[in-house]
């Protein structure tokens, strides 16, 4: 198995990348649609019900199969023999990084279910701050992997 996995490890490489920018794409819009449709609707207006299948079909079609894909590519990453050094700190951190960027996405996805049940409390303001959230971890993530302290 250990040497399947070296075989595929360019192509394992480069769909684990095509999955974290398209996570990452929707892990920055998401948030920002909440914060228009928190401070420019109404539930069960036209305008909400336009907002609620954006967002339903960002986080289903794109989001959900994408943070899949981050995960297993990263996990067969992580099992291809010499890729991995977890005496040293970096794929730790990278670790801690990843489960709080799913974390995140959890949460949006929760949001996204208070948003279709007309019962959202969260401002605009607070969408933008926690909008803040993925670019720490992401910049956490990167650090970690190419600088591998």
């Amino acid at each position: 198995m250990t040497d399947f996995l070296a075989t595929l490890y360019p192509w394992t490489k480069a769909l684990h990348i095509i999955s974290v920018i398209a996570w990452m794409a929707g892990i920055f819009y998401l948030p920002r649609l909440f914060v228009y449709h928190a401070e420019k609707t109404q539930p069960g207006t036209e305008l909400d019900a336009v907002y609620q299948e954006m967002e339903r079909k960002l986080l289903r079609a794109i989001m959900n199969p994408a943070m899949i894909g981050t995960w297993l590519f990263g996990l067969m990453l992580v099992f291809t023999p010499g890729m991995v050094d977890w005496s040293m700190v970096w794929p730790w951190t990278k670790a801690a990084a990843v489960l709080a960027m799913t974390w995140f996405h959890h949460w949006l996805g929760k949001r996204r279910k208070d948003f279709a049940a007309g019962r959202n409390t969260l401002t605009g303001r607070r969408y933008r701050m926690m909008n803040e959230l993925p670019t720490l971890l992401m910049i956490v993530i990167v650090i970690s992997v190419v600088v591998r302290f």
